[in-house]
């Protein structure tokens, strides 16, 4: 079935109308628990304001207020729904896993405007044709379709207005929501996601950056017949517009026709990717939104998009995720437990209830990785498990630490993969994959 796409909707530009949003969330989450509770009281029960708050009909107000202002303040709501799969009761995160579908594109007056500021008067003559209807709208900017006036086949990203100028203000204002309605149970450091958050939204933000990234990988796959990169067009790029190739290709989807055996051979390309960006590149795109990738028939080919979400990490991090992968598939519980406390999900000092749950957890989202053979991505319930242990001992029991701001965006890569694959119905021998980039076994 065809996903509806959401009606043009202009974006708030300014601090206060965007402040003004989050307000009307905040005001929306309020009133939804206020609801609830007297529904409990007219029933003769004790009103449950925490409930009510993570309410399945809340988390969708929630969702929609979001993703209405698109911007930092859509993506913090994509990270929550992501980060949120095993420490937000179930109903909640699924609600806001309405923001990793497509956005709401911008009006043709406002887009008009954005391309006037970066191109200057008279930008039409820059192309031959220009198609006014986005080919796909996210949470920082959409993507239209275009030929210049020599030929060449573009896709152009153009990012929405004010988008970069507020990601500072509506980041601090959504982790703000998140204190005063206790929405993170954990206990999470705020603090430090904020910071992340905020250094990697900039970035994100910047498509001159993201341009050298796509140039990057171009680099980095061109032993990998299999990827595409689309070349990015420098002459048509500016801070706010990213011009590149227009590939013919089809939304990953169309996959679900495909035969097994294409499907697993697309799973196991994805997941080698992913080994070879943490423990080869030391440089990963961070967002494996299923919008963010193409698939050829004809060639067979994956085209990979979108790598403002890209992250360079340090030698010591990417070491320390070598050591516990070879830990958990040589099943040594107590060298997993040595590797948490290098990564910062436990402590030298924690009490041995806590470590072992640590261990625990780390054990069971590593399960593709200790699975002999070919893993079955789309029959794994892994996912409700993780999730389930996760708010028994994250939240009922407080024995998990909140993870470390800088695993932010790699979680958010290993846990979108893995839906990713499930959604593909892949069956990938991961341990196979992953075996080469790992110390040899002690």
């Amino acid at each position: 079935m065809k996903t509806r796409k959401p009606p043009p909707a202009p974006v708030p530009q300014t601090r206060l109308r965007r402040l003004a949003g989050l307000g009307m969330a905040a005001g929306g989450l309020a009133a939804g628990a206020a609801a609830q509770g007297l529904k409990r009281l007219s029933r003769g029960e004790a009103p449950d304001f925490r409930g009510a708050l993570l309410s399945a009909p809340n988390a969708v107000r929630f969702a929609q207020r979001l993703a209405k202002m698109r911007g930092a303040a859509m993506k913090i709501g994509q990270l929550i729904s992501m980060q949120g799969e095993d420490i937000l009761p179930p109903q909640f995160a699924q609600a806001l896993s309405v923001l990793r579908a497509q956005a709401a594109p911008m009006p043709p007056q406002q887009l008009h405007r954005v391309l006037g500021r970066e191109y200057g008067a008279g930008w039409q003559r820059r192309f031959a044709h220009f198609d006014e209807e986005p080919v796909a709208a996210a949470s920082i900017g959409q993507v239209h379709r275009a030929r210049a006036v020599d030929g060449r086949e573009l896709a152009l990203k153009i990012q929405y207005p004010g988008v970069a100028r507020s990601i500072a203000s509506d980041v601090d204002n959504v982790a703000a929501l998140l204190r005063v309605f206790d929405l993170l149970p954990i206990g999470l450091d705020v603090s430090g996601i904020v910071a992340e958050a905020k250094r990697q939204l900039m970035q994100e933000a910047d498509y001159l950056s993201e341009a050298r990234f796509l140039e990057q990988f171009a680099e980095l796959l061109a032993d990998e017949p299999m990827l595409l990169v689309p070349r990015v067009h420098r002459d048509l790029s500016t801070k706010r517009i990213m011009a590149m190739d227009f590939v013919e290709a089809q939304p990953l989807d169309a996959l679900a026709e495909a035969s097994q055996a294409r499907r697993n051979a697309v799973g196991a390309l994805l997941e080698r990717l992913l080994f070879r960006e943490l423990f080869e590149f030391r440089t990963m795109q961070t967002d494996p939104n299923l919008a963010n990738y193409l698939y050829q028939p004809h060639s067979g080919r994956v085209v990979l998009l979108d790598f403002g979400a890209t992250r360079h990490f340090e030698p010591e991090f990417v070491a320390n995720y070598a050591r516990i992968s070879r830990a958990v598939i040589d099943g040594d519980r107590a060298a997993v437990a040595r590797e948490a406390v290098r990564i910062g999900y436990a402590a030298a000092d924690d009490p041995p209830q806590r470590t072992e749950a640590v261990v625990g957890m780390c054990m069971l989202a590593c399960e593709p990785l200790r699975h002999a053979g070919r893993y079955d991505f789309g029959a794994s319930d892994l996912p409700a498990r993780v999730r389930n242990l996760g708010f028994e001992l994250g939240v009922r029991r407080r024995l998990l630490r909140p993870p470390p701001p800088e695993t932010i965006f790699l979680h958010r890569k290993l846990v979108g993969s893995f839906l990713l694959l499930a959604r593909l119905g892949a069956q990938v021998d991961v341990r196979a994959l992953i075996l080469p980039f790992l110390p040899k076994a002690s």
